[in-house]
């Protein structure tokens, strides 16, 4: 082996941008901490709306959107990321703590290419970036 995963995860990492959309602060600061460690930039907001404006600033490689929250919920942001030319590729992964067929069946109907069941771990959460991001070359 020419170098390990988490080498290489830490090597490309540095600069990739990576947004988590959940109204817990809990599970915001607990993907940051996972995320940030593996070197990633780490881009939070709230809601839908909070989130909508930072992805046009700042264009992250790869989203995380929890299902459940106020004003606009992960279907709907999902959605509207989805539905924008220039946001059509950035690969959106559903948090949920709900883990039912339905759920999933509706993050799918809204273009998600992920679905992640919370509490999600550290090692769950880098395996679906990691994926997610060496599909789009960029991992």
């Amino acid at each position: 082996m020419e170098r390990s995963s988490t080498l290489a995860e830490r090597s490309d990492a540095s600069g990739t941008k990576v947004m988590v959309i959940d109204d817990s602060n809990t599970i915001r600061r607990s993907a940051e901490i996972f995320l940030a460690q593996a070197g990633y930039q780490v881009l939070l907001a709230e809601d839908g709306f909070d989130a909508l404006a930072k992805i046009a600033d700042h264009h992250p490689s790869l989203i995380f959107v929890d299902i459940m929250m106020p004003r606009l919920d992960g279907y709907q942001t999902c959605a509207l990321i989805k539905k924008n030319p220039k946001l059509s590729a950035t690969p959106v992964i559903m948090l949920s703590s709900k883990d039912g067929l339905f759920d999933r069946a509706r993050g799918r109907m809204v273009g998600s290419d992920e679905y992640l069941t919370k509490p999600f771990t550290k090692d769950s959460l880098l395996k679906v970036v990691s994926a997610h991001l060496a599909a789009r070359g960029q991992n």
